[in-house]
């Protein structure tokens, strides 16, 4: 049996019509798509601004680090020392199974510039790897509490090259330590890529402050 379906189910949430852009946000390990539902309306967007945000859900497979536990998850982790050793085969599927959400949107008339990409934990690992690989040019990549987890294999694409990344993490992050996403952001600006960097006094988690910088980057990203 494949690791991946060919369409991820998802859970669909439109602001507004018509429909003009694309939002697609992974979750983290353990979740599904309606871990971040709540988002949408906490952004506040402009009541004209037609948006489609897209949370798929991660297929169900054991992993290592809780035991062979089944649960929702991108890929397996099978060792959580700082450098996360992980299940690289199962995150590529991951990242091609997202490029194929991706390829959807455009079939639905949405333009590439068009489309975010947000990940949140081990969500974002897949997002960084789909984004900076994906063969059309995208609006943005949205990097929260997160890890570059395929930054010494990747084979990144020109079309992303500029692409804006956005990288938010918790300071007192206890799950991904902050480290790891100053380290993505270092990996990404020495590699010319135009990242930005900003914090929050919070865990492994969103809060208030950070959901209203996300809504003014996405209505730029989106302009």
């Amino acid at each position: 049996m494949p690791f991946m379906p060919d369409i991820l189910p998802a859970l669909e949430i439109e602001t507004a019509t018509p429909i003009t852009a694309s939002v697609i946000w992974l979750h983290g390990l353990g979740a599904d798509g309606h871990d971040f539902e709540s988002v949408v309306p906490e952004l506040r967007l402009p009541k004209d601004m037609g948006v489609r945000f897209i949370f798929p859900h991660a297929p169900a497979i054991p992993v290592t680090i809780n035991g062979g536990y089944v649960m929702p998850a991108w890929y397996d982790i099978l060792e959580m020392d700082i450098d996360r050793k992980i299940d690289e085969t199962h995150l590529l599927e991951s990242a091609q199974a997202i490029a194929r959400l991706i390829d959807r949107e455009i079939e639905r008339g949405i333009p590439s510039r068009r489309i975010v990409l947000a990940g949140f934990s081990q969500g974002g690992a897949v997002a960084y790897q789909t984004a900076l690989t994906y063969p059309q040019p995208l609006a943005g990549l949205l990097a929260l509490s997160t890890y570059f987890a395929t930054a010494n294999s990747i084979v990144p694409h020109e079309s992303n090259k500029a692409i804006p990344v956005n990288i938010q993490h918790g300071t007192y992050d206890d799950v991904v330590p902050e480290a790891l996403g100053t380290r993505a952001y270092t990996t990404l600006t020495a590699r010319g890529y135009h990242a930005t960097y900003h914090t929050y006094p919070m865990q492994h988690q969103l809060c208030l402050e950070q959901i209203q910088a996300i809504s003014v980057w996405l209505q730029k990203a989106l302009r």
